[in-house]
């Protein structure tokens, strides 16, 4: 009796390998698509920020390791002894209390001036879009005209607020002459152009609060102030804590106001009285002595990591309270 020879499998079409090896082929471009394309997106950002960001850092930091000055050719390594100079250094102390003082002056109202109007803002009014364009107005002014007007405002003889001032038997006040009288003017120059730009900031994070919640208040009878400090603080806390580092961060580079304010003159005043740590890193590269003004540079930068993490600490902490 004749066996029957076993069956052979079916040969496989032709097209099945080509579209099998074309599906694997598009799973291993999906994958790395997947996996590698969010770090080519930011890619740009850290190459940017290396190349602008933390090179100069570095390089600032060598710098400061060195009797650095553009009139010599050589630059003779003196490791730490610039920092050491520094600290016994009297002008940068002052600079530093400076600094603080302005910062204080002019952050702490601004911050509390912005909320206000964010809030008043976040009620239903008229021409909202016109109030809103209105308050980013003073940010986007040339910071030359803001501070020529204020100077002129702020003239000891001919100045509108020593003229306000003689209302009340005030006399003429010298406000770049005096410590607490520069303060107070160069923190009002900087609360005019600041606390609309911060305002906005509230107003978009407001936006985001159910108005439910305002509703309720009301009619269980809360007053606009109660639901400002009960509700929306507490609803906001993040852009708060956002806002606060921020703006500390740009009180303690302020630079502009005070340079122009004294009529460009490097030192802040004849007294120094309101030279900032800006000021006094821009009149040390004007001497060409780039190791001391690295060296400064490195120790506003310790200062504004410090303050900042001050400020962070207090305001979550703070934050807890408002609710």
């Amino acid at each position: 009796m004749a066996t029957r020879a076993p069956d052979r499998p079916a040969a496989a079409p032709p097209g099945r390998p080509v579209r099998a090896r074309r599906g694997l082929r598009r799973h291993l471009v999906h994958q790395l698509d997947t996996k590698a394309s969010p770090y080519a997106y930011v890619a740009p950002f850290f190459l940017l920020f290396s190349a602008f960001g933390l090179f100069p850092l570095a390089y600032t930091a060598w710098v400061s390791l060195h009797e650095w000055t553009l009139l010599e050719d050589e630059h003779a390594f003196v490791g730490l002894q610039n920092f050491r100079t520094l600290l016994a250094d009297d002008y940068f102390w002052n600079a530093a209390f400076n600094t603080l003082s302005i910062g204080v002056l002019s952050t702490v109202p601004q911050l509390l001036l912005a909320i206000w109007l964010a809030h008043l803002l976040n009620r239903p009014l008229r021409a909202q879009t016109f109030l809103r364009i209105t308050l980013l107005l003073p940010n986007v002014t040339s910071v030359v005209a803001v501070v020529v007007i204020f100077s002129q405002l702020f003239g000891r003889d001919f100045g509108m607020i020593n003229w306000m001032l003689s209302w009340f038997g005030v006399g003429g006040v010298a406000w770049n002459e005096g410590v607490a009288s520069s303060h107070a003017a160069i923190s009002v120059m900087i609360m005019w152009r600041w606390t609309g730009y911060n305002a906005l900031i509230f107003l978009a994070a407001m936006q985001a609060v159910p108005r439910e919640l305002y509703e309720a208040a009301t009619l269980d009878g809360a007053s606009g102030l109660t639901q400002l400090r009960r509700i929306t603080i507490p609803m906001i806390k993040p852009t708060i804590v956002f806002v606060v580092i921020t703006s500390t961060i740009g009180a303690m580079q302020v630079l502009a106001e005070p340079l122009l304010f004294g009529s460009y003159m490097v030192t802040g005043g004849v007294d120094r009285q309101y030279q900032t740590l800006s000021l006094l890193i821009y009149e040390n590269f004007t001497r060409l002595d780039f190791g001391y003004a690295s060296a400064i540079s490195w120790m506003m930068f310790l200062f504004i990591i410090l303050v900042a993490g001050v400020n962070y600490l207090l305001t979550r902490r703070a934050k807890g309270g408002l609710t």
